[in-house]
């Protein structure tokens, strides 16, 4: 615990290069932290703010087979995009209810043809975006039926691509 290189408060979520390289969302330290495949500390990016690259409580985290890094930051309401070394790419979002906007985003995967799912989880659904962030689709809606989700969390992609989600409400 703590503030320094390799030390984490909170840490969210994490993901797995194809290198072996673990990035971590270290949300109370607003920044991602990244280690090599054996625990070493390699680089971090990221603080506390609204701006570019900078996180309120970063959340869910992916990777795409391309190496870019895609780390919701639900306290902005925006999913941020960056490269494997941390380079600001982009970002998509905003708060709101409509498509393409979130109430609470929190966690985030990417399918094997680039396309990325977040969750929403005070709006009940998934919405799914280009690599770009131009919106595509929602999954789910509110409710306790099969298709409808309540406080959706984690989520992830199968080769295949069947969509799973933790439905924590349900």
């Amino acid at each position: 615990a703590g503030t320094g290189n390799g030390q984490m408060s909170s840490p969210q979520s994490l993901a797995v290069d194809y290198n072996g390289n673990v990035y971590v969302a270290d949300t109370f330290n607003y920044r991602i932290q990244l280690f090599n495949a054996s625990g070493t500390y390699l680089t971090q990016w990221g603080s506390r703010g609204t701006g570019n690259g900078q996180f309120e409580n970063p959340d869910g985290i992916a990777i795409d087979s391309k190496g870019d890094v895609y780390v919701v930051d639900p306290g902005n309401f925006r999913v941020q995009k960056f490269t494997a070394s941390g380079a600001y790419l982009g970002q998509w979002g905003g708060n709101g209810h409509g498509n393409g906007r979130f109430s609470i985003p929190n966690y985030v995967t990417v399918d094997g043809s680039g396309d990325v799912y977040v969750t929403d989880y005070y709006d009940d659904r998934i919405q799914k975006f280009t690599p770009d962030g131009v919106f595509l689709t929602q999954l789910g809606s509110p409710g306790s039926r099969e298709g409808e989700l309540h406080v959706p969390t984690g989520i992830d992609v199968d080769r295949n691509g069947n969509v799973y989600v933790a439905d924590t409400g349900n």
